[in-house]
């Protein structure tokens, strides 16, 4: 048997990642800047889009179990591809019709091809070990694409909003190099056949299991921790930093430390099991979002540290709840519809925090590119996170003897 290809196989992941930091970091920013939508309107048209988004990765989920899932990720790079480079391209008039319209394209695209491709990785890996190893290579390139599409804009252009309208043009070469890569080498796996045909069997199947629901609370609360401050990290750098310019730094480091944390995790949670290394590392980020509230104006070293050490954390929060929802997937033969359902709750951290925090500040009076709001900005941005970290630590310590599975 020829060797296990998890290189290749890791290397989409990099043009997906390249695209999701502009998707949820840089448009709810970018499109207030340039094309000045109202931070309501701005918020409601983000939910509505990922909540449509979020609605179908279900369905994705239990298609990919009954279809070739290499031939799932090829047909959807495409809509992907084409809706991304609309979306950073927006017109001066009706920017709010092309935001929804661009970002539903992108979202088809993306949603059907990440699906598919979790799913692929599952049945491509023999065991526990090896998938491990693929959601870690995975997540490796996707931290590298990350890396590199937090650094372009600087590099792209003198002003941050036109470095980031030109990433668009950079995702269709990657993902044909990248994905030319790992669909030639990667075979298809050897999926186990689901055991329901219809999508609501399959789902309430995957949902009856103990271990895997609460792995998905503890993964959602942990979820939206993650997501209220990646919905306001440009605005947080601009306002309370005073230090635009900084942020395509600040976010190299932090996902540069999330990649170079990833052989520490997989070493430790070989040694304490993924939970517990989990637990450790909920713990660091916890320290970062409180110390992250104590910054003012001009504390850019010290908020490195912070990126530093919540990107630590973030490398544990990549590889180990994934690779356990892997398991429990393989086990019911149902990885598919298990990525379906992970995905959808994923998404819907990332709607309601672009849904709830950008009125929420609007309804406080923050402006951006001013001084008013700025003391809810920062309870968004450190205090909501801490909270909803330390139920996710608290839950996964309750249930931390209950999610491994015994390969």
């Amino acid at each position: 048997m020829r060797p296990l290809p998890t290189l290749a196989y890791g290397l989409l992941a990099l043009p997906l990642a390249f695209a999701a930091l502009p998707l949820y970091v840089h448009v709810p920013a970018f499109y207030a800047n340039v094309t000045g939508l109202d931070l309501g309107l701005l918020g409601g048209i983000l939910l509505l889009a990922r909540l449509l988004d979020a609605g179908i990765d279900p369905w994705l989920g239990w298609l990919a179990d009954r279809v070739s899932r290499r031939r799932m990720v090829a047909l959807s790079l495409l809509p992907f591809g084409l809706g991304f480079v609309a979306l950073l391209n927006p017109p001066v008039e009706h920017a709010a019709p092309w935001l929804l319209a661009s970002l539903l394209l992108t979202y088809a695209g993306f949603s059907a091809a990440t699906v598919a491709y979790q799913a692929w990785g599952a049945a491509v890996g023999n065991d526990a070990p090896e998938r491990t190893r693929l959601v870690a290579s995975r997540e490796a390139f996707g931290l590298l694409g990350v890396l590199v599409a937090a650094a372009l804009p600087a590099l792209l252009a003198a002003a941050l909003n036109d470095g980031i309208a030109r990433l668009a043009w950079v995702l269709p070469v990657l993902l044909v190099l990248a994905g030319g890569v790992t669909l030639a080498r990667v075979g298809e796996g050897d999926p186990r056949v689901a055991v329901s045909s219809a999508l609501l069997p399959a789902l309430r199947a995957v949902l009856r299991d103990t271990a895997f629901r609460r792995l998905l609370l503890v993964f959602i609360c942990n979820g939206f921790a993650a997501a209220i401050p990646a919905t306001l990290f440009l605005f947080f750098v601009a306002d309370i930093l005073q230090a635009e310019s900084a942020s395509g730094p600040l976010l190299a480091a932090y996902f540069l430390a999330g990649a170079a944390s990833l052989p520490l995790w997989l070493k430790l949670s070989t040694r304490i099991g993924r939970p517990r290394a989990w637990l450790l590392a909920m713990g660091l980020a916890m320290l970062a979002f409180a110390c992250a509230g104590l910054l003012g104006p001009g504390d850019v070293a010290l908020f490195a540290v912070v990126c530093v050490a919540s990107g630590l954390a973030l490398g544990a929060d990549l590889a180990l709840p994934a690779a356990l929802a892997a398991d429990l997937g393989e086990r019911q033969g149902r990885s598919g519809a298990c990525f379906g359902v992970w995905n959808f709750f994923a998404k819907l951290n990332l709607a309601l925090a672009a849904g709830i925090a950008l009125p929420l500040l609007g309804v406080f009076d923050y402006r951006p590119g001013s001084d008013q709001g700025q003391t809810a900005l920062i309870l968004a941005y450190a205090l909501l996170p801490l909270l909803f970290k330390a139920l996710a630590a608290i839950l996964l310590w309750r249930w931390r003897n209950s999610l491994e599975v015994e390969s």
